[in-house]
């Protein structure tokens, strides 16, 4: 299974990014999916996830500026990123859960840079 991201740069505060990350390899469909972030000397944290029905849910520092979707089609998850600030600046990485017997496995992918400059 590999989730491979996409999307990610360097926009200046204010600006905008769209990030990608499609799944494939697996013959389970995923139920939830997310966007995570590391800033340097942080712990890895929950952006937003998504359920395979399009529940959506946020972190604080998300809400009305990003918006999670994904297109179950193509196994993919996108993160619109808006009004970007120079704090959002982190590795973004993509997980996507499946379930077999109750048996969830979670899977990441290598992760995509965001940079906000001042």
């Amino acid at each position: 299974v590999r989730l491979v991201e996409s999307g990610g740069g360097l926009v200046q505060a204010g600006g905008s990014l769209r990030l990608s990350c499609a799944a494939s390899g697996s013959d389970l469909e995923f139920n939830d999916m997310g966007w995570h972030r590391q800033a340097p000397g942080n712990q890895r944290e929950l952006v937003a996830s998504i359920t395979s029905v399009g529940i959506t849910n946020y972190a604080e520092s998300a809400k009305g500026r990003f918006t999670i979707s994904r297109d179950n089609a193509k196994n993919t998850v996108y993160l619109q990123m808006y009004s970007l600030k120079p704090e959002d600046t982190a590795v973004y990485y993509c997980s996507g859960e499946t379930r077999y017997y109750g048996i969830a496995t979670e899977y990441w992918g290598q992760g995509t840079q965001v940079t906000v400059s001042y």
